[in-house]
């Protein structure tokens, strides 16, 4: 019997197994900076700004109109895990809080009850190109939890495990433990009200490099679990008899040990894993709940107060050239990496 239940194209956003949303993956070689770290005017020329997703040139705009990114939007009743590989990103929210994370760092942020928040690319280098690389899961929250008070946190990368695995050839897999554990290897804690601060969700998020060659094997878990790879780069792997190419999302049987041996070049995942949260979703642009009048309700509230409003003076809000990796937190305290 395989392992392998099901196999389906890459789309965007990539397409998730409850109790995840759904997740971007974003990847834009963009070009130096100006002197407010954005993007010169001469090379906006011919995009869709406000809605910019057509990677002209290889880098989109996404809603920035100066600077990439996302300006600020609001969230109610689910969580944002945001994975920076490369580049960097400045948080702002309505609560007061502000922040800076780059590679290796990662932000959960635990929407509730209602928090706006801006999540831009700032370009930093002015002198040549700013790659940025990031992932944006999105993890439910089950009703008992959808009105929260929002809560952020970061997991900054010197707290983030990295396993090295070598094969018997000596080839080497590398795994990111961002939430859950590899054996006895365990991510860092998520925020208090996540899904996944219960264990016993067996709620896991890991990003994977393979070697060309090497073999690995992702080790069972929960077997009421969803298990959910998303193959975004290489050329091809071989899982049990079947070879899969690249652009692929693989979902597997949760309660076997799958073993993994890369192709001729080397490949890079996203794994997530979790126990389904089964209940209703309803969803509107960036609110989640449980019914189409929950919706109806955010909607009235969300007019009504803004989620606390905006406190900044920019709508496509970035932290000074020289700030550095930190995170500024609602309540004052400042982390300073």
């Amino acid at each position: 019997m395989s392992n392998i239940l099901n196999i389906k194209p890459l789309g965007f956003p990539w397409e998730t197994q409850d109790p995840f949303l759904f997740c971007a993956y974003h990847k834009d070689t963009y070009p130096k900076g100006n002197s407010k770290m954005g993007v010169d005017v001469d090379l906006l020329k011919g995009r869709n700004i406000g809605q910019d997703f057509m990677s002209k040139d290889g880098w989109n705009m996404y809603h920035g109109k100066n600077i990439p990114g996302f300006p600020y939007h609001p969230h109610r009743g689910f969580e944002t895990i945001s994975i920076c590989k490369e580049g960097a990103i400045d948080h702002s929210d309505s609560l007061g809080a502000s922040g800076r994370f780059m590679e290796g760092d990662v932000q959960w942020m635990t929407a509730g009850r209602g928090v706006q928040h801006s999540e831009m690319f700032p370009l930093l280098n002015e002198k040549e190109g700013n790659p940025l690389e990031m992932f944006q899961i999105w993890l439910n929250l089950p009703k008992a939890s959808k009105m929260v008070e929002p809560h952020y946190k970061m997991l900054w990368k010197e707290e983030v495990p990295v396993i090295e695995h070598r094969d018997s050839e000596g080839r080497i897999t590398q795994v990111d433990v961002v939430a859950g554990n590899i054996n006895e290897i365990k991510a860092p804690a998520p925020t208090p009200n996540s899904w996944a601060s219960n264990p016993a969700n067996a709620v896991a998020v890991f990003t994977v490099k393979m070697e060309a060659n090497a073999e690995w094997t992702l080790n069972k878990t929960n077997p009421k679990a969803n298990r959910t790879v998303f193959y975004y780069s290489g050329n091809a792997i071989a899982i049990g008899e079947r070879n899969i190419k690249v652009n692929h999302i693989i979902e597997l049987n949760a309660e076997a040990n799958i073993q993994i041996k890369n192709g001729d070049e080397e490949s890079h995942f996203l794994i997530l894993e979790g126990l389904p949260i089964n209940e209703p979703v309803v969803k509107h642009g960036p609110f989640v709940m449980n019914t189409d009048e929950e919706i109806r309700e955010t909607m009235i509230e969300y007019g009504r107060t803004q989620f606390g409003g905006w406190p900044w003076n920019e709508t496509e809000v970035v932290h000074p050239r020289n700030k550095g990796r930190f995170a500024l937190h609602s309540n004052g305290e400042e982390e300073i990496k």
